[in-house]
């Protein structure tokens, strides 16, 4: 997807972006396109753009997997944000 490319680049904001996109255009997000995002501010190091991706997971239902929060909590150990990674269990 074109998330996930940005991800692998290093573009964690032009993810976030297409998010937004998406939102605008009524697109369907799915756990695969919102792991995208979560793992590419991950990479960057941006907990909490990772962790406002996994909370807006919840909000348009749709449930976290093991690579969701794998990534959150990745990016919260790379923010040293360990207490905020034990939230969310």
């Amino acid at each position: 997807s074109a998330i996930n490319a940005c991800g692998k680049a290093a573009e964690w904001q032009h993810a976030i972006a297409l998010f937004a996109d998406m939102g605008r255009a009524a697109a369907e997000s799915d756990v695969i396109t919102f792991g995208s995002g979560i793992s590419a501010c991950e990479k960057a190091a941006e907990w909490r753009q990772a962790l406002a991706l996994f909370v807006t997971m919840g909000h348009v239902v749709i449930k976290p997997n093991i690579i969701t929060y794998s990534s959150a909590i990745s990016a919260c150990e790379k923010g040293a944000e360990w207490r905020t990674a034990l939230d969310l269990f």
